[in-house]
Protein backbone atom coordinates (compact mmCIF):
# COMPACT_ATOMS: atom_id res chain seq x y z
CA UNK A 1 0.00 0.00 0.00
CA UNK A 2 1.46 3.32 -1.06
CA UNK A 3 2.11 5.87 1.64
CA UNK A 4 1.83 9.54 0.75
CA UNK A 5 3.53 12.10 2.94
CA UNK A 6 1.53 15.30 3.34
CA UNK A 7 3.37 18.47 2.45
CA UNK A 8 2.95 20.68 5.50
CA UNK A 9 5.65 23.23 4.56
CA UNK A 10 3.09 26.01 4.17
CA UNK A 11 1.65 25.24 7.59
CA UNK A 12 5.07 25.68 9.14
CA UNK A 13 6.04 28.64 6.95
CA UNK A 14 2.79 30.32 5.91
CA UNK A 15 2.79 32.43 2.71
CA UNK A 16 1.54 36.01 2.45
CA UNK A 17 0.29 38.44 -0.17
CA UNK A 18 -2.14 38.31 -3.07
CA UNK A 19 0.18 36.21 -5.23
CA UNK A 20 1.58 33.52 -2.96
CA UNK A 21 3.00 30.01 -3.04
CA UNK A 22 0.36 27.25 -3.03
CA UNK A 23 0.65 23.65 -1.88
CA UNK A 24 0.81 22.49 -5.51
CA UNK A 25 3.57 25.00 -6.15
CA UNK A 26 5.46 23.76 -3.10
CA UNK A 27 5.10 20.15 -4.30
CA UNK A 28 6.52 21.15 -7.68
CA UNK A 29 9.47 22.95 -6.11
CA UNK A 30 10.31 19.93 -3.95
CA UNK A 31 10.14 17.77 -7.09
CA UNK A 32 12.63 20.02 -8.88
CA UNK A 33 14.86 19.96 -5.77
CA UNK A 34 14.78 16.16 -5.94
CA UNK A 35 15.78 16.23 -9.63
CA UNK A 36 18.73 18.44 -8.75
CA UNK A 37 19.70 16.22 -5.81
CA UNK A 38 19.54 13.03 -7.90
CA UNK A 39 21.59 14.74 -10.61
CA UNK A 40 24.18 15.76 -8.02
CA UNK A 41 24.48 12.21 -6.67
CA UNK A 42 24.68 10.75 -10.20
CA UNK A 43 27.34 13.23 -11.29
CA UNK A 44 29.32 12.54 -8.14
CA UNK A 45 29.20 8.83 -8.93
CA UNK A 46 30.35 9.48 -12.49
CA UNK A 47 33.43 11.30 -11.22
CA UNK A 48 34.68 7.94 -9.89
CA UNK A 49 34.42 6.24 -13.27
CA UNK A 50 35.69 9.13 -15.39
CA UNK A 51 39.16 8.87 -16.86
CA UNK A 52 41.92 10.26 -14.73
CA UNK A 53 42.37 13.99 -15.19
CA UNK A 54 39.11 14.34 -17.13
CA UNK A 55 36.69 15.40 -14.40
CA UNK A 56 36.63 19.14 -15.00
CA UNK A 57 33.03 19.27 -16.21
CA UNK A 58 31.90 16.81 -13.54
CA UNK A 59 33.20 19.03 -10.75
CA UNK A 60 31.89 22.19 -12.38
CA UNK A 61 28.30 20.98 -12.59
CA UNK A 62 28.44 19.34 -9.17
CA UNK A 63 28.56 22.86 -7.73
CA UNK A 64 25.58 24.00 -9.80
CA UNK A 65 23.39 20.96 -9.06
CA UNK A 66 24.13 21.16 -5.34
CA UNK A 67 23.25 24.86 -5.26
CA UNK A 68 20.09 24.23 -7.25
CA UNK A 69 18.95 21.48 -4.88
CA UNK A 70 19.40 23.75 -1.84
CA UNK A 71 17.73 26.70 -3.59
CA UNK A 72 14.67 24.75 -4.68
CA UNK A 73 14.36 23.07 -1.30
CA UNK A 74 14.31 26.51 0.34
CA UNK A 75 11.70 27.78 -2.11
CA UNK A 76 9.54 24.67 -1.66
CA UNK A 77 9.70 25.22 2.09
CA UNK A 78 8.36 28.76 1.51
CA UNK A 79 11.62 30.32 2.66
CA UNK A 80 13.81 32.98 1.08
CA UNK A 81 11.18 35.47 -0.07
CA UNK A 82 9.97 39.02 0.46
CA UNK A 83 6.51 40.49 0.06
CA UNK A 84 6.71 43.23 -2.59
CA UNK A 85 4.04 45.67 -3.74
CA UNK A 86 3.32 45.46 -7.46
CA UNK A 87 3.07 48.31 -9.95
CA UNK A 88 1.30 46.48 -12.79
CA UNK A 89 -1.92 44.49 -13.23
CA UNK A 90 -2.95 45.05 -9.63
CA UNK A 91 -6.67 44.75 -10.36
CA UNK A 92 -6.39 41.34 -11.99
CA UNK A 93 -3.46 39.72 -10.17
CA UNK A 94 -3.23 41.47 -6.81
CA UNK A 95 -1.31 44.31 -5.24
CA UNK A 96 1.38 42.23 -3.49
CA UNK A 97 3.49 39.30 -4.56
CA UNK A 98 5.94 36.94 -2.92
CA UNK A 99 9.34 37.51 -4.54
CA UNK A 100 11.65 34.54 -3.99
CA UNK A 101 15.25 35.72 -4.02
CA UNK A 102 16.36 32.07 -3.75
CA UNK A 103 15.90 31.53 -7.47
CA UNK A 104 18.17 34.50 -8.24
CA UNK A 105 20.83 33.05 -5.95
CA UNK A 106 20.55 29.82 -7.92
CA UNK A 107 21.02 31.71 -11.21
CA UNK A 108 24.11 33.51 -9.87
CA UNK A 109 25.73 30.06 -9.74
CA UNK A 110 23.94 28.27 -12.59
CA UNK A 111 24.52 30.80 -15.37
CA UNK A 112 28.29 31.22 -14.76
CA UNK A 113 28.67 27.43 -14.52
CA UNK A 114 27.22 27.05 -18.00
CA UNK A 115 29.32 29.95 -19.28
CA UNK A 116 32.57 28.54 -17.89
CA UNK A 117 31.80 25.12 -19.38
CA UNK A 118 31.12 26.67 -22.79
CA UNK A 119 34.19 28.88 -22.54
CA UNK A 120 36.49 25.99 -21.73
CA UNK A 121 35.02 23.89 -24.53
CA UNK A 122 35.48 26.69 -27.06
CA UNK A 123 39.01 27.55 -25.99
CA UNK A 124 38.37 31.30 -25.71
CA UNK A 125 40.68 33.37 -23.53
CA UNK A 126 40.03 33.33 -19.79
CA UNK A 127 39.47 37.10 -19.97
CA UNK A 128 36.55 36.45 -22.31
CA UNK A 129 35.14 33.82 -19.95
CA UNK A 130 35.42 36.27 -17.03
CA UNK A 131 33.66 38.97 -19.09
CA UNK A 132 30.79 36.62 -19.92
CA UNK A 133 30.47 35.55 -16.28
CA UNK A 134 30.31 39.23 -15.25
CA UNK A 135 27.59 39.82 -17.85
CA UNK A 136 25.53 36.97 -16.41
CA UNK A 137 25.84 38.46 -12.93
CA UNK A 138 24.79 41.88 -14.25
CA UNK A 139 21.81 40.20 -15.90
CA UNK A 140 20.64 38.36 -12.79
CA UNK A 141 21.28 41.21 -10.36
CA UNK A 142 19.44 43.68 -12.58
CA UNK A 143 16.43 41.37 -12.65
CA UNK A 144 16.61 40.88 -8.87
CA UNK A 145 16.68 44.63 -8.22
CA UNK A 146 13.84 45.14 -10.67
CA UNK A 147 11.73 42.53 -8.89
CA UNK A 148 11.97 44.57 -5.68
CA UNK A 149 11.13 47.94 -7.27
CA UNK A 150 7.51 48.88 -6.53
CA UNK A 151 7.08 51.34 -9.43
CA UNK A 152 7.36 51.11 -13.20
CA UNK A 153 11.01 52.11 -12.89
CA UNK A 154 11.54 48.35 -12.57
CA UNK A 155 11.46 48.13 -16.37
CA UNK A 156 14.69 50.11 -16.52
CA UNK A 157 16.40 47.30 -14.63
CA UNK A 158 14.70 44.78 -16.90
CA UNK A 159 16.14 46.58 -19.93
CA UNK A 160 19.62 46.65 -18.39
CA UNK A 161 19.54 42.97 -17.53
CA UNK A 162 18.23 42.00 -20.94
CA UNK A 163 20.99 44.03 -22.61
CA UNK A 164 23.55 42.09 -20.56
CA UNK A 165 21.92 38.84 -21.74
CA UNK A 166 22.05 39.96 -25.39
CA UNK A 167 25.77 40.78 -25.11
CA UNK A 168 26.32 37.37 -23.52
CA UNK A 169 24.38 35.64 -26.30
CA UNK A 170 26.36 37.45 -29.01
CA UNK A 171 29.65 36.53 -27.36
CA UNK A 172 28.88 32.85 -26.87
CA UNK A 173 27.37 32.39 -30.34
CA UNK A 174 30.02 34.26 -32.33
CA UNK A 175 33.37 34.62 -30.58
CA UNK A 176 32.92 31.31 -28.79
CA UNK A 177 32.16 29.43 -31.98
CA UNK A 178 35.14 30.94 -33.82
CA UNK A 179 37.42 29.80 -31.01
CA UNK A 180 35.81 26.35 -30.99
CA UNK A 181 36.64 25.92 -34.67
CA UNK A 182 40.33 26.48 -33.88
CA UNK A 183 40.40 23.71 -31.25
CA UNK A 184 38.21 21.28 -33.20
CA UNK A 185 35.14 21.37 -30.94
CA UNK A 186 32.86 23.43 -33.18
CA UNK A 187 30.19 20.74 -33.66
CA UNK A 188 29.61 19.99 -29.99
CA UNK A 189 30.07 23.63 -29.00
CA UNK A 190 27.44 24.80 -31.48
CA UNK A 191 25.00 22.21 -30.16
CA UNK A 192 25.55 23.06 -26.48
CA UNK A 193 25.80 26.84 -26.91
CA UNK A 194 22.69 26.82 -29.09
CA UNK A 195 20.74 24.87 -26.46
CA UNK A 196 21.92 27.17 -23.65
CA UNK A 197 21.01 30.32 -25.56
CA UNK A 198 17.61 28.97 -26.54
CA UNK A 199 16.86 28.37 -22.86
CA UNK A 200 18.32 31.74 -21.83
CA UNK A 201 16.04 33.45 -24.38
CA UNK A 202 12.99 32.25 -22.44
CA UNK A 203 14.12 33.67 -19.08
CA UNK A 204 13.42 37.34 -19.94
CA UNK A 205 9.96 36.36 -21.20
CA UNK A 206 9.15 34.41 -18.03
CA UNK A 207 10.52 37.20 -15.83
CA UNK A 208 8.56 39.87 -17.69
CA UNK A 209 5.32 37.97 -17.07
CA UNK A 210 6.03 37.05 -13.45
CA UNK A 211 8.25 39.08 -11.12
CA UNK A 212 8.31 41.91 -13.63
CA UNK A 213 4.80 42.38 -15.02
CA UNK A 214 2.76 40.50 -12.39
CA UNK A 215 0.76 38.72 -15.11
CA UNK A 216 1.62 35.14 -14.18
CA UNK A 217 0.68 33.40 -10.94
CA UNK A 218 3.44 32.30 -8.60
CA UNK A 219 2.90 28.57 -9.14
CA UNK A 220 2.72 28.93 -12.94
CA UNK A 221 5.90 31.01 -12.90
CA UNK A 222 7.73 28.44 -10.82
CA UNK A 223 6.69 25.69 -13.23
CA UNK A 224 8.12 27.72 -16.13
CA UNK A 225 11.36 28.56 -14.35
CA UNK A 226 11.68 25.03 -12.96
CA UNK A 227 11.55 23.47 -16.42
CA UNK A 228 14.08 25.97 -17.74
CA UNK A 229 16.43 25.44 -14.78
CA UNK A 230 16.30 21.65 -15.02
CA UNK A 231 17.07 21.72 -18.75
CA UNK A 232 19.82 24.31 -18.30
CA UNK A 233 21.75 22.73 -15.41
CA UNK A 234 21.08 18.98 -14.97
CA UNK A 235 20.23 18.65 -18.67
CA UNK A 236 23.35 20.38 -19.98
CA UNK A 237 25.45 18.81 -17.22
CA UNK A 238 24.83 15.30 -18.50
CA UNK A 239 25.21 16.47 -22.11
CA UNK A 240 28.64 17.91 -21.29
CA UNK A 241 29.72 14.82 -19.34
CA UNK A 242 28.65 12.40 -22.09
CA UNK A 243 30.09 14.42 -24.96
CA UNK A 244 33.31 15.19 -23.08
CA UNK A 245 34.41 11.56 -23.44
CA UNK A 246 35.26 12.34 -27.05
CA UNK A 247 37.09 15.63 -26.45
CA UNK A 248 40.84 16.15 -26.52
CA UNK A 249 41.62 17.69 -23.15
CA UNK A 250 45.10 18.64 -24.32
CA UNK A 251 43.72 20.80 -27.13
CA UNK A 252 41.28 22.35 -24.68
CA UNK A 253 44.22 23.01 -22.35
CA UNK A 254 42.46 21.43 -19.37
CA UNK A 255 44.42 18.19 -19.05
CA UNK A 256 45.33 17.62 -15.40
CA UNK A 257 47.79 15.16 -13.93
CA UNK A 258 49.20 14.55 -10.48
CA UNK A 259 51.75 17.23 -11.37
CA UNK A 260 49.04 19.78 -12.13
CA UNK A 261 47.80 21.18 -15.42
CA UNK A 262 49.69 20.13 -18.55
CA UNK A 263 49.42 21.29 -22.14
CA UNK A 264 51.06 18.44 -23.99
CA UNK A 265 50.30 14.80 -24.51
CA UNK A 266 53.40 13.82 -22.51
CA UNK A 267 52.04 13.19 -19.03
CA UNK A 268 54.86 13.46 -16.43
CA UNK A 269 53.71 10.47 -14.39
CA UNK A 270 53.99 8.25 -17.47
CA UNK A 271 57.71 8.93 -17.73
CA UNK A 272 60.41 6.92 -15.96
CA UNK A 273 60.26 7.52 -12.18
CA UNK A 274 63.70 9.12 -12.03
CA UNK A 275 62.85 11.58 -14.83
CA UNK A 276 59.34 12.38 -13.51
CA UNK A 277 60.82 13.18 -10.12
CA UNK A 278 63.05 15.80 -11.68
CA UNK A 279 66.25 13.80 -11.41
CA UNK A 280 68.73 12.70 -14.02
CA UNK A 281 67.58 9.76 -16.09
CA UNK A 282 69.50 6.58 -15.39
CA UNK A 283 71.11 4.75 -18.27
CA UNK A 284 69.67 1.31 -18.79
CA UNK A 285 72.26 -1.31 -19.61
Amino acid sequence: MAVFVRNDALDTNPPEGDQYLTVNGSDWLFTVAAVYAISFVTLYGLTHVARSGERFFHYLFLIATFTGAVSYFASGSDLGWSLVAQADNVADYGATRQIFFTKYINWVVAFPTTIIALGVLSGVAWATVAFHVALSWAWVISYLVGAYVTTNYKWGFFAAGTLAYLLLAIGTLTEGRRAAIRVGSARDYTLLAGAANLLWLLYPIAYGLSDGGNRLGLTSAFVWFGVLDVLLVPGLAFAFVVLSRGWDYNKLNIAFTQYGRVTTAAFPEKQQPSVAAGGVAETTV
